[in-house]
């Protein structure tokens, strides 16, 4: 799927450098300061002015196809977050196989008190953050490596929240006013890891799952808030192509207003940061297989674009 708005921040190689740019159809043009209007990527996204760049996009410049650059992740976080089990059908189907492996009850039965909980938790309850690191967002230019210490790497495609004006105590009616835009993320997880074997009253080990090198590929666009409907977008991941992920972020237990303006109750969301919003149902441990050498990732969001993932294993001992 190509992009669907007029216009999205990018950013691609160029001499040895990344470069930011503007994406406009299949036509690419580098921006500065003097085009932004501003000093920095994350400086614009304080107070974007989008009109600016819609004139620059319908101007002439520098501009060369898009297909001669290779694109890279279109953001700079400072603060990457995080939202666990915030798709109602992905929390169900989870939930229904602990309790249907664990209790008397029928597949049906779980499913429906799953139901119940997920329900009950939407309405009084809160939505569930952690932390990623920034140094694990790359673009999708950059193959997934593999860690060779297990075999249970794991996909998550993800709508991600790119932040604009700060946002710090903001309410759910404020909260649409400091989205910049919204970008692909898919957050890689080692599912071997992600709860501690060694403690388990320690709970999830987040760190360790979801934080090796390149394990959050993101982009490659960053389209402007005023052109996405946050709401209402289809999500869709194949392997090798054939879907495993196939959900509307209608299916979301917080909507994004509720996310942002419960993670700004704790710190502050700076311009340029990510706030991911979940996952939806059809993870590679739902369907029993991970990913491998050689496997394809392409996840397509509705009006953002699609990524194409390419996996690779760690190399060992005399193939470093």
């Amino acid at each position: 799927m190509t992009l669907s708005a007029p216009f999205a921040l990018v950013r691609y190689r160029s001499g040895g450098e990344v470069v930011l740019g503007l994406a406009a159809g299949e036509r690419v043009r580098p921006i500065g300061p003097r085009e932004l209007g501003a000093s920095g990527l994350n400086a614009f996204l304080a107070g974007p002015d989008w009109d600016r760049l819609a004139a620059l996009a319908a101007a002439d410049g520098p501009w060369v196809p898009i297909g001669t650059v290779t694109l890279t992740a279109p953001v700079e976080p400072r603060q990457v977050l995080q939202t666990g089990a915030n798709y109602r059908a992905h929390v169900i189907q989870l939930v229904a196989s602990g309790l249907s492996t664990k209790t008397d009850a029928s597949p049906e039965e779980a499913r429906e008190r799953a139901a119940r909980l997920m329900d009950e938790r939407r309405a009084t309850g809160e939505p569930y953050f952690f932390i990623g690191l920034p140094a694990c967002v790359v673009g999708d230019d950059v193959p997934l490596v593999l860690p060779a210490a297990s075999d249970t790497h794991d996909w998550e495609l993800e709508l991600a929240v790119v932040i604009g004006r700060e946002a710090f105590h903001v309410s759910r009616e404020e909260a649409l006013g400091h989205i910049a835009g919204y970008t692909i993320v898919n957050d890689i997880s080692t599912r071997e890891f992600t709860f501690r074997k060694d403690m388990e009253e320690i709970g999830s080990d987040w760190y360790r799952s979801k934080n090796s090198p390149g394990f959050l590929p993101t982009g490659p666009y960053l389209v402007p808030a005023p052109y996405v409907d946050g709401a209402a977008l289809d999500i869709r991941l194949e392997l090798n192509g054939e879907v495993k992920q196939d959900a509307n972020t209608s299916d979301l237990l917080f909507d994004i207003p509720a996310l942002i303006s419960a993670a700004s109750l704790t710190a502050p969301l700076l311009p340029g940061d990510l706030l991911l919003t979940g996952s939806p149902a059809g993870n590679g441990q739902y369907w029993r297989r991970f990913l491998a050498d050689g496997d394809v990732m392409t996840g397509t969001i509705a009006g953002l674009g699609t990524q194409t993932v390419r996996c690779v294993a760690e190399p060992t001992g005399a193939e470093r």
